[in-house]
């Protein structure tokens, strides 16, 4: 990037699913978004944004929430003003939770799952969970804070096989490859 670019700004994550076959329990799929400070860009986050919350300087805010599949196009849908959040923020984490109340489910027993990332009209990354069909839960991407050029992206689905309060406490934190 040169210094002409503003780096990614504005992020729309969004994410659809199939319902439930009848006579099954509904299928609830979750966005969640955690930040994590400059100083410990692979701890603990510093918050985590998903159904029932948003970010405390409401940069980061879910736009719509399904607990079943049964939205018209893309279920759910989140959005990053990575623009506007505070500096002392390196990196934003973002994944994708099954919910485990009514039955334990992994991605293979989701109806066509999918997600989108995007700034504007331009899809920064596209995927089915195809990869991570044992998993419970995925993150999907990163966006990691250049000291000069502002936001970047890091694609990459890394599945998880952790309950919901468990896949956000980690889910930042640095893997084995």
């Amino acid at each position: 990037m040169n210094g002409l670019n503003k780096g990614i700004r504005k992020i729309e994550i969004a994410l659809k699913w199939d319902p439930s076959e009848a006579g099954q329990p509904p299928t609830d799929l979750d966005i969640v978004a955690a930040t994590y400070l400059a100083s410990d860009p692979h701890g603990a986050p510093a918050y985590v944004v998903h159904f029932d919350s948003r970010s405390p300087d409401g940069t980061i805010y879910l736009n719509r929430d399904s607990k079943d599949g049964k939205g018209f196009g893309w279920d759910e849908v989140m959005t990053l003003e990575l623009d506007r959040l505070d500096t002392r923020y390196a990196r934003v984490v973002v994944g994708v939770v099954i919910q485990q109340q009514s039955t334990h489910r992994s991605f293979v027993s989701v109806l066509n799952p999918g997600f989108r990332i995007r700034e504007g009209y331009t899809v920064l990354d596209e995927d089915d969970f195809g990869g991570v069909l044992g998993a419970t839960a995925a993150t999907i991407g990163e966006f990691v804070r250049e000291p000069s050029d502002g936001w970047s992206f890091h694609s990459g689905v890394q599945g998880f096989e952790d309950d919901p309060v468990t896949f956000t406490r980690v889910m930042g934190g640095l893997r084995a490859s």
